[in-house]
């Protein structure tokens, strides 16, 4: 169960932590949760700002995934916590005999999908994959698990490795230090389960995930 970036190729942004956290409340929080409109496309203090598709965010990173997992050209891969697809329409690029799969809570996100994967997306939850026992060779959840409470967000990662046949590869919010723990809260708008990386350890244990793993650290 190793500790490993796979999203070491994805563009990073300066975050303007302490002007964020001058302005989200609670009120903003409950808004974002909803993963609606607002989330995707609204104002920045409820997530993206306007999620739209770049090449220049997922290419390199799947690229990056596939030579790790050394993928086979027809492999099957599954995002959990999809959005508009856009990773998925990236596998697609670059293995075009892949059967991908994509899932995510928002309804507003699978309608507004890229159209290239809309039809092999849906809305559904991470706590309950409509899935069989390993039927992925791949699984992936970025930043997906920890907007679940505690005992859900456990549920969803014991479905990742339910599903995952070979592989599987999470990301969740965390921190190592002090410093990085008030940089987190300052900036943390959706994830109801973040922790110290050896909590987070601790429960991949306690929960039985063997696959690899990283960190959301803003």
């Amino acid at each position: 169960m190793p500790e490993v970036n796979l999203m070491d190729r994805y563009p990073r942004s300066n975050r303007p932590i302490d002007e964020r956290a001058k302005l989200i409340d609670e009120e903003q929080r409950a808004v974002a949760r909803r993963f609606g409109r607002e989330f995707f496309d609204g104002d920045r203090l409820y997530g993206y700002g306007g999620y739209a598709y770049h090449p220049r965010f997922w290419t390199e990173t799947v690229r990056r995934f596939r030579d790790y997992y050394r993928l086979a050209e027809d492999a099957s891969i599954l995002d959990v916590g999809c959005a508009k697809g856009f990773m998925l329409h990236d596998f697609l690029e670059l293995l075009p005999r892949a059967r991908v799969a994509g899932i995510d809570i928002s309804s507003y996100a699978i309608e507004n999908a890229k159209e290239s994967v809309r039809h092999l997306v849906h809305v559904g939850d991470a706590k309950d994959l409509p899935y069989p026992d390993h039927a992925f060779d791949l699984v992936i959840s970025i930043n997906t698990v920890h907007n679940l409470e505690l005992d859900d967000c456990k549920r969803a990662i014991r479905e990742v490795q339910r599903v995952a046949r070979k592989h599987a590869f999470i990301t969740v919010d965390a921190w190592r230090n002090e410093e990085e723990r008030d940089r987190m809260r300052k900036w943390n708008l959706t994830a109801k389960t973040y922790m110290h990386v050896d909590d987070w350890k601790r429960l991949f244990d306690e929960v039985g995930y063997t696959h690899e793993y990283y960190w959301f650290i803003p």
